[in-house]
């Protein structure tokens, strides 16, 4: 069932479709996984549930699982913009959270530990150290600043992304602590509605499956 366009503008979220990673449950941050063939059946009928909403302006993390799922949720000329990449996890790249936690010694929580807590390593994240969460925040800040822009001129915007990016950007929506995205949960394909409600930024919809 399709979306309800709002009778206020909107700034529409889309997470990309499955992966194998995100099935098995490994963080993906700059390490590109395409879609699965049920992904890409996701990213379709995401596309479906919004078609009825008119974006002035719809943009896409370079990343091809999210660049494809905005292609086939409709929006194949979505503008890329690299402030919606997905955090650079560094040496926790492909590794699950209980791989981490077992490394650690302790249960690993991303929000609150970072991913710097495990050396550079050649094998996960190229070596590079990752982005920290103030990182990740300050580019979300960047993308929402843009986006109201358009919003403020009366026209709905769509992100097409990933979900920690997406969960940081709803906490730079709301102008809240990012360690706070911890508690947004968002799966594959979902989609999310940023709104406005008594003069204030608000959440009109979260991770509501694609098939809404």
């Amino acid at each position: 069932m399709p979306l309800v366009p709002s009778k206020d503008p909107q700034l529409v979220l889309l997470r990309h479709g499955e992966t194998e990673w995100s099935v098995s449950g490994q963080h993906t941050g700059r390490t590109d996984v395409a879609l699965t063939p049920a992904g890409e059946e996701q990213a379709r009928t995401a596309g479906r549930a919004v078609a009825g909403i008119e974006f002035s302006a719809v943009y896409t993390s370079p990343l091809e699982r999210a660049r494809r799922t905005s292609a086939l949720a409709g929006h194949p000329d979505a503008v890329v913009d690299p402030d919606l990449a997905e955090w650079d996890y560094g040496p926790v790249d492909g590794r699950t959270s209980a791989d981490v936690g077992d490394l650690l010694g302790h249960p690993f929580q991303i929000f609150d530990d970072g991913v710097r807590v495990l050396p550079p390593d050649p094998e996960h994240g190229d070596g590079r150290p990752g982005e920290l969460l103030e990182d990740v925040a300050a580019r979300a800040r960047r993308f929402v600043e843009r986006a109201d822009a358009t919003l403020q001129d009366g026209g709905n915007v769509l992100a097409v992304a990933h979900g920690h990016l997406l969960r940081v950007l709803a906490t730079a929506w709301l102008g809240i602590d990012p360690r706070l995205g911890s508690r947004l949960e968002l799966g594959t394909a979902a989609i999310c509605q940023l709104g406005y409600g008594h003069d204030l930024r608000t959440i009109e919809g979260w991770n509501l499956p694609p098939h809404v």
